[in-house]
């Protein structure tokens, strides 16, 4: 099986990062692709220490005082040389343009905290909290033009029942999501291998 080369997209923590770096190199993910780059549209995103301490080149096209044009433009053109099969987006919290999702059409993965056909945008542990719900799913799904509409690729509920606090909803649902990201991922990756 041929390896496929991403790039980790994201702002902040880089928690889902860091799983998926954990994954790639010994993990699920280790057969089937390799992490080449990590970027992010914040230079202190505390999730670029985490790569280059894994060894994983960084790379910060900073968003910042740019239009979403400029920004998504430069952000090809920093991307172009590395030859990337997929970009992998684990808190990245930019919408891409148009140009972005045609350059790398049904190769943009993003995780989304909630079910996309109920909740789209930012803090959907926040709205799941807010309302009261039960469980909430964690959506992976391709990135379109639109946001957190592309089609779903995988779920998996998270259970809610007693939680507290919004602080309590998050524990539970990045638990789930640090596993459950790889695993979709994986699949996404040998998809007509084999």
């Amino acid at each position: 099986m041929t390896k496929k080369r991403v790039a980790v997209l994201i702002s902040g923590r880089g928690s889902n990062m860091a799983a998926i770096l954990r994954e790639a190199r010994d993990g699920i993910l280790a057969d089937c692709c390799e992490v080449v780059l990590v970027v992010s549209d914040r230079c202190d995103a505390g999730g670029l220490r985490i790569a280059r301490d894994a060894g994983v080149e960084t790379l910060c096209v900073a968003s910042r005082g740019k239009t979403r044009d400029g920004f998504c433009r430069e952000l090809l053109d920093a991307l172009e040389p590395y030859a990337l099969d997929y970009l992998i987006l684990a808190g990245f919290m930019k919408i891409v343009t148009p140009e972005v999702v045609e350059r790398y059409r049904h190769r943009i993965v993003n995780i989304h905290p909630a079910d996309t056909a109920l909740y789209q945008g930012a803090h959907g542990y926040a709205w799941a909290f807010e309302t009261g719900r039960c469980t909430t799913t964690i959506c992976v799904h391709y990135v379109d033009e639109g946001m957190d509409t592309g089609p779903v690729i995988a779920r998996r509920d998270v259970e809610l029942t007693g939680a507290t606090s919004l602080e309590e909803v998050e524990e539970r649902g990045l638990a789930v999501e640090h596993r459950f990201y790889s695993q979709a991922l994986r699949g996404v990756f040998t998809k007509g291998s084999g």
